[in-house]
């Protein structure tokens, strides 16, 4: 197991120790089904974590799989992503969770077919609201799958569940206690280039670079395109010269491989499984590249 060093920032979060009353042996895992999930290949991502940091930043979180494989090793953490439903659930689950709990118990108990297309049109202006409707559609949509159109608006249809999972109680108050060292952002990954200092350890699992016309990407409205992966490879340069240890998530295309082929950087090809495409022959296990900028 690695453990992170504590940060010599002044302002060090608390320890999780005593945050709410969740059952030490509980250990948080994901709180939503997210597209690029890290659980598979938690093996491949634990044995090239660094063995001592600083604070911890994921700019991509997503599902957060890293992040809860070892948060309660972290003393300091920031965790940032650009889909603003996600990143108010992760704050509502930090500081109400059981309020959150509640309402989304109330939720279950009127799950049906048109109780889940109601929901998907509703656009709750309070932050529980939002995450009680993100958590039961995430929980009930087909696949899981986050999806929005071009305007921005969630599109999934339900999904064909027998008995969804959507109150997971034990989960979400280890997740709020996980959550307690940490500070949620919703922005752009460049958004914690002000915060980010040397000896930290910075985790990007980005939108992969499609590896073909029918690649999944549609997480928010405006898509991560080429020039962004410019940008963070870019960004990704910057925080090595501060001397931040960077690992990086991304698809084995020519532009990764070309973009990340400095001597800078070290590039470890992965088998992942590929859980969503709607060709089901396309599904199976395809190669990915984790890739760092700082050898074990």
């Amino acid at each position: 197991m690695h453990t992170a060093g504590v940060g010599q920032r002044s302002h060090a979060c608390a320890t999780l120790a005593g945050a709410h009353d969740m059952a030490e042996s509980q250990c948080p895992q994901p709180f939503v089904k997210w597209v690029g999930g890290k659980r598979a290949l938690m093996g491949e991502l634990r044995a090239r974590v660094p063995s001592t940091f600083g604070a911890y930043f994921e700019p991509f979180v997503g599902g957060g799989a890293l992040y809860f494989e070892f948060a309660s090793q972290i003393a300091q953490a920031t965790l940032v992503d650009s889909n603003l439903e996600l990143a108010l659930t992760y704050q509502v689950i930090r500081k109400e969770p059981r309020d959150l709990i509640a309402r989304l118990r109330r939720e279950a108990a009127r799950h049906s077919e048109d109780h889940y297309y109601r929901v998907r049109e509703r656009a709750p202006r309070d932050p529980i609201g939002t995450a009680v409707r993100f958590l039961y559609l995430n929980k009930t949509c087909f696949n899981g799958l986050y999806r929005v159109n071009k305007s921005g608006k969630f599109n999934a249809p339900l999904g064909r569940y027998a008995n969804p999972a959507i109150v997971c109680e034990d989960n979400i108050l280890a997740c709020s206690a996980a959550l307690q060292n940490a500070k949620v952002l919703h922005g752009d990954f460049e958004a914690i280039r002000p915060l980010v200092q040397r000896g930290d350890f910075v985790y990007f699992d980005p939108p992969y670079h499609p590896t073909s016309d029918d690649s999944f990407t549609a997480y928010t409205a405006n898509n991560f395109t080429e020039k962004d992966q410019v940008r963070l490879r870019d960004f990704a340069v910057e925080l090595g010269r501060l001397g931040v240890r960077v690992m990086l998530s991304n698809s084995r295309t020519r532009l990764i491989e070309d973009l990340y082929r400095r001597a800078t950087f070290t590039k470890h090809v992965v088998s992942a499984p590929r859980f969503v495409n709607c060709k089901p022959g396309k599904r199976g296990r395809v190669e990915e590249l984790l890739i760092t900028n700082y050898n074990l």
